[in-house]
């Protein structure tokens, strides 16, 4: 191997590495020293670093990189929410995003709300800076949009008040308990008939992908590896009653769709 490869090879494995250990400190290494701190844990304990801090959501907030760690298929996943969106009829009534995202998936939502007639698109987060992050993404729909800081698993809002709730990725970062708590929520919020779109991981099919994620998961976000088996959320859903769901997989089944309707 000639000299330049090998500092390419070299180069190339520095960059990964710092990478991974990038996300390591502001995830879950995080977690972990806060878990070492005294004092008694607040609803927030469990946000990432990367999620609150304004800089850090700056920084990492990029459409490529985020497209990235959801193996390329972040276009895909939302084109599906916001597919079928655009075929309710939203006249007069609202739709809540439960939980800020990173990418374009927030500025796309509302579009399709606002283009199939919603009256005001609700957007609820636990962490200021998230909604003031979100806020700059969305000065076409200045007055369409309600920024309102709330916890997903005990929501302020009024029940049966909104027609559709998209939750993107937020499952896999809640701990076990409050996973079916947000899922509740969730369904006391919409109205008879509404439909709860909500995109989180899934257990792979490949046994090569299964293995990688395993380790990322283990790594990075252990809480995720329960939505596998354990806190399938589809199952959960199921299992209380009073939803007609489906599941759409992609990418070999790493990734998930569930579109829940409420009866």
């Amino acid at each position: 191997m000639t000299a330049w490869m090998m500092n390419l090879v070299f180069a190339l494995f520095a960059v990964l590495a710092f990478t991974g250990l990038f996300f390591f400190v502001v995830t879950r290494g995080a977690l972990v020293l806060r878990g070492l701190s005294p004092g008694a844990p607040s609803e927030k304990s469990h946000v990432y670093p990367i999620y609150s801090n304004m800089r850090l959501i700056k920084l990492v907030d990029f459409q490529p990189i985020i497209s990235a760690i959801l193996l390329f298929q972040y276009h895909h996943l939302v084109s599906k929410i916001v597919s079928e969106l655009e075929q309710l009829d939203l006249r007069s009534r609202k739709v809540l995003i439960t939980s800020c995202a990173f990418g374009n998936v927030i500025p796309r939502v509302v579009k399709a709300a606002v283009e199939s007639g919603a009256e005001r698109v609700l957007i609820a987060d636990i962490i200021h800076n998230e909604l003031v992050h979100a806020k700059s993404k969305l000065g076409a729909y200045a007055g369409r949009v309600e920024y309102i800081e709330d916890n997903a698993t005990s929501m302020k809002q009024a029940e049966g008040g909104v027609a559709a709730n998209v939750m993107f990725f937020l499952l896999h970062e809640l701990p076990h308990d409050l996973k079916g708590q947000a899922l509740n929520e969730a369904g006391r919020m919409l109205a008879p008939g509404g439909k709860l779109f909500l995109a989180e991981f899934h257990r792979p099919q490949l046994w090569v992908l299964r293995a990688l994620s395993w380790t990322y998961f283990k790594v990075f976000e252990p809480l995720g590896l329960a939505l596998w088996d354990t806190h399938d959320p589809l199952n959960y859903l199921e299992s209380t009653g009073g939803w007609t769901c489906e599941r759409t997989t992609y990418f070999f089944g790493n990734f998930q769709i569930i579109t829940a309707t409420k009866q």
